[in-house]
């Protein structure tokens, strides 16, 4: 049984309030066509599909203005990436008639460009992310399988395991390659072995140049489409004008947990909590699903850290408060030197735990314990206190 994301579907009807256009962007499988479907179920008028992975409606629009422009109601473009030169008549058809366009593609806004310099005005955008925690209701499960449908919801975590390897391998073998980037099998290993390396570290291009034997300006290139791709989120850092020396360079982290784990070979529940990769795991993890929870965009989330060792996994200003978040994968969290030095030296208003614990507990006046299931009703309500 498909599983509404009702939260999603009202972004697009309160969209379609106010443009003609939507685009739903997120990365490949991970819902963006069920959503579509779901709102075409809504809708009271003709709906028009078109699949540009199908050679027949890609042939379609190589005429787009005889094949588009004698429909009306809602017309929904399926992978829209593979013909970015429709942007510029989607602007005129748009201006023309009075329809809706739902457009879905699998790479970043920032991929897509010609869309925002096409379509100024008249298109939004929704980043449709994998299933996260307010979604399901074995987060355990989420953690270690990810949040793509079929990892997720497959029967065991046997199959779950088996069709993350056929997504990652098609994920480098095509999508990269659809790029103009063509990987060596040699080289998609060294590329797999980069990920997990550097999930949650520092980014230093210069090294990651050389480990993967590849010049600088072309390591930032395929950062750059591992990111435009939904495959790894770079964290900018957060820094002021204050005494301490700051890290000025992001952080990476591989954005799927089930993807990740599938890389260290970790399999099972039972393998993850035993592996000493637990807490960068959890910390990416709780990461991505604290963005989720709050539909935070990217451009308002950052980490930040000292070249004293002193760090914040997570700072947000959040309804004009500064909020700070710590990931701690430990039944007992305490409150650090290194978390009271953010909390001065970034005038917090609030500083959250986030834990597997299943309880909410204070560590001190400003710092509160809590859970994934339970994080944006803390924050909401540390705020609407201050």
């Amino acid at each position: 049984m498909e599983k509404i994301r009702k939260n999603y579907l009202d972004f697009i009807c309160n969209d379609f309030t106010i443009m003609p256009i939507c685009a739903i962007l997120g990365p490949r499988q991970c819902g963006k066509t069920t959503l579509a479907r779901q709102y075409a179920k809504t809708y009271q008028g003709k709906v028009h599909y078109f699949d540009l992975e199908d050679p027949s409606d890609l042939n379609k629009l190589d005429t787009p203005k005889l094949t588009l422009e004698p429909l009306e109601g809602l017309i929904i473009i399926d992978e829209i990436q593979r013909r970015p030169e429709l942007f510029p008549y989607l602007r005129v058809l748009v201006d023309k008639k009075k329809i809706q366009i739902l457009i879905l593609g699998s790479a970043s806004r920032d991929l897509l460009r010609q869309s925002s310099e096409s379509l100024a005005g008249r298109i939004s955008y929704l980043e449709l992310p994998p299933f996260g925690v307010f979604e399901v209701e074995d987060w355990k499960q989420l953690w270690l399988r990810g949040g793509f449908p079929r990892s997720l919801l497959a029967p065991t975590d046997a199959s779950s395991s088996r069709w993350r390897q056929a997504y990652i391998q098609t994920y480098f073998e095509r999508d990269l390659a659809l790029m103009g980037i063509s990987l060596s099998p040699q080289e998609m290993s060294k590329m797999w072995n980069f990920l997990t390396q550097y999930h949650g570290n520092i980014l230093n291009y210069e090294d990651i140049a050389r480990f993967l034997n590849l010049s600088v300006p072309t390591t930032k290139k395929y950062l750059g489409l591992l990111e435009g791709t939904f495959m790894v989120r770079t964290l900018a850092p957060w820094f002021e004008n204050i005494s301490k020396r700051q890290v000025k360079s992001p952080k990476l982290y591989i954005r799927d947990s089930g993807i990740y784990h599938h890389l260290l070979s970790i399999s099972s529940y039972e393998s993850l909590i035993l592996n000493t990769h637990v807490g960068q795991s959890w910390e990416g993890f709780a990461i991505e699903e604290v963005i989720k929870t709050l539909f935070l965009r990217t451009q308002d989330c950052y980490f930040w850290a000292t070249h004293q060792d002193a760090e914040l996994d997570l700072f947000i200003p959040y309804q004009r408060k500064r909020i700070g978040i710590e990931f701690k994968y430990s039944e007992q969290p305490k409150f650090t030197k290194s978390m009271r030095i953010a909390s001065e030296q970034l005038s917090l208003d609030h500083l959250f735990v986030v834990s597997p614990l299943n309880e909410n507990y204070s560590l001190d006046t400003k710092v509160t314990v809590t859970n994934l299931k339970e994080i944006k009703t803390c924050i909401e309500s540390v705020v609407s206190s201050l």
